[in-house]
């Protein structure tokens, strides 16, 4: 976390002055701290909190920050130090403290003042504001404040008992300064705990030093005897004592160099920045759906023993084929045929690459026939080649649209799947090869074997194929079509856009189209608005045109159940509380 942690005091003759305080360096250390000057002749404590490897060292080659009298330095000036070092943490000759995150590569730099100068105003105006004006009601607790030129403080005051001081205790406070108020507030309930558990440590330890001065040397009947004297005399030359001698730990600043170390790299670590994704999409919800449902028939067919049903007979499910295999292998018609799919040479990889092997007409044809929900048969002897074609294909469609019989001994209904893949020797009825709701694509062999030019060397070409896309009702190559459809055209013979842009093209369009598939079911089914209403709505929507109706209609047939449940109890509610009143 890119923040400071500092410990202030409210000095009786020099005001608030700042004590500690531990930054973050996520380059090398400040000049004077080089890794160079980290010396092996002190003492070494290693400690392991909160994931950290401290590497409490002391810098023996570097000046003390806050107590060097050179002019240059942007700590407070040697006059202005308390004699007794009540507003000083480290010895004159300390270097501070160094821990090392070897995880992360960042260094905890504790010292009484940062050594950048605009840190150190930032860090004395954040002293100043939370020991005078920012304080909350009864002087010690909890408050926010700052803006964006200076930083924003998450800051804690709390008192230290003290024999000799005024009222017998003493003013400090904790605080926490960064620049994004966001963050910092979020943080509120985690900082809260960890300073407050802070500040009870050093509460206790100084409790403990007041009770036994006081067992000793009752300082309440001294004062009274001597009236104001005492008071006078401490303004005048009796300086405040230092924080570790009213606690009696000669190891305290070694220990708050810990704890704000770990304060830090935990309150850094506990939030995390997340890509939201916002709901889920109608694919995704009518996946989620038909899981669901395959999941009950499996536990159906553990359940139960059924007689097997004919091998002619297949049940269609998430848009494949049932076949009278296991459950796991329910995407596989034919159970030992099918096992050889990651041996696929003569395949589809592509929309674009289907246009180039069909041809513009043909494709725009065949796509035609795909948005608008009509029967598109496919006649081969390679069950793998349909099923690439039907996998590239159902991309132009919602996932709830999508109904598939891979590979078929035997002619299915248009009801039953609107994707069907038939051996050639299977009869199609004269009546679907003459319907304008139907389109084939026959598969043949090629009568020249460059017919087709090679499009990817990694893979075997179709080169070796010809295809045939019939339909009783073709596509004029002058009828505008679908406005998706001419997007989907455009995206595919762009050579600025690679295969997987194109994905994402495809991806957008159904969902900037399936929203408005959204507004017309609530407009029609929901509301169950008149015609001339409607009518008005698909031109707002942009969809007036014959072609797009009959799109916006079969998609429809692809909502979740979820969406048009939701829909339903949103418009009962309304009426069935109106009934009750």
């Amino acid at each position: 976390m890119n923040a400071i942690v500092a410990l202030c005091h409210f000095c009786e003759l020099h005001g608030p002055r700042t004590l500690f305080c531990t930054e973050v360096l996520h380059s090398p250390l400040p000049q004077g701290a080089s890794s160079g000057d980290i010396s092996g002749q002190n003492e070494q404590a290693e400690e392991e909190e909160g994931g950290i490897q401290m590497s409490s060292r002391i810098r023996s080659h570097s000046p003390a920050e806050g107590a060097s009298a050179d002019s240059s330095s942007p700590g407070p000036k040697k006059s202005d130090m308390c004699e007794a070092s009540g507003c000083r943490s480290l010895a004159g000759g300390h270097p501070g403290y160094v821990s090392h995150d070897k995880e992360t590569s960042i260094k905890y730099v504790s010292h009484q003042h940062p050594n950048h100068p605009q840190l150190f105003s930032i860090v004395r105006q954040a002293c100043v504001r939370s020991l005078s004006c920012e304080v909350c009601p009864g002087r010690e607790g909890p408050i926010f404040f700052g803006d964006e030129q200076h930083g924003f403080v998450f800051s804690h005051t709390f008192f230290i008992k003290d024999s000799l001081a005024r009222g017998f205790q003493r003013w400090y406070s904790i605080i926490t300064i960064m620049m994004d108020r966001i963050y910092l507030i979020n943080s509120w309930p985690f900082l809260l705990g960890k300073i407050r558990g802070i500040i009870d440590e050093l509460q206790g330890k100084a409790l403990k030093v007041f009770e036994a001065e006081q067992y000793g040397c009752p300082q309440r009947a001294q004062r009274m005897n001597t009236a104001f004297t005492p008071f006078l005399h401490q303004r005048n030359g009796n300086a405040a004592r230092s924080l570790t001698s009213l606690t009696n730990d000669e190891n305290l600043w070694a220990c708050l160099h810990t704890s704000f170390a770990w304060l830090l790299k935990a309150c850094g670590s506990r939030l995390t920045e997340k890509l939201l994704e916002g709901a889920p999409t109608e694919d995704t919800l009518v996946q989620m759906e038909k899981l669901a449902d395959l999941k009950e028939e499996s536990e159906g067919w553990d359940g139960s023993e059924e007689e097997e049903k004919p091998s002619s007979q297949t049940d269609v499910v998430e848009g494949q084929e049932l076949s009278k295999c296991s459950p796991e292998t329910y995407l596989m018609p034919d159970c030992n045929s099918w096992n050889v799919a990651h041996r696929r040479l003569s395949v589809f990889r592509s929309l674009r690459h289907m246009r180039q092997v069909l041809g513009a007409s043909a494709f725009r044809m065949l796509a035609w026939h795909v948005l608008m929900g009509n029967q598109v048969i496919w006649k081969a002897r390679d069950m793998d080649l349909v099923q690439s074609a039907f996998d590239v294909l159902r991309t132009m469609l919602p996932v709830g649209c999508v109904r598939i019989i891979p590979y078929s001994d035997q002619y299915e209904e248009a009801y039953r799947c609107n994707f069907l893949g038939l051996s050639p020797h299977v009869q199609i009825p004269s009546h679907i090869l003459s319907s304008e709701f139907a389109v084939l694509v026959e598969v043949r062999a090629a009568t020249r074997s460059s017919l087709y030019p090679t499009l990817f060397d990694d893979e075997q070409s179709l080169n070796k194929y010809e295809f045939v896309v019939t339909s009783g009702s073709p596509v004029a190559a002058d009828r505008v079509g679908p406005t998706i459809l001419n997007k989907i055209e455009a995206a595919l013979t762009n050579q600025n856009l690679s295969v997987d842009v194109v994905d994402q093209c495809l991806v957008c369009l159904k969902e900037e189209w399936m929203n408005k598939v959204k507004v017309l079911f609530k407009f029609t089914k929901v509301d169950s608005r008149p015609k001339e209403d409607t009518q008005k709505l698909l031109s707002i929507l942009g969809a007036a045109e014959e072609d797009n109706v009959k799109l916006l209609k079969f998609w429809m047939t692809g909502l979740s159940k979820t969406y048009k449940s939701h829909l339903m109890s949103t418009v009962r509610s309304p009426t069935s509380s109106e009934s009750r009143n």
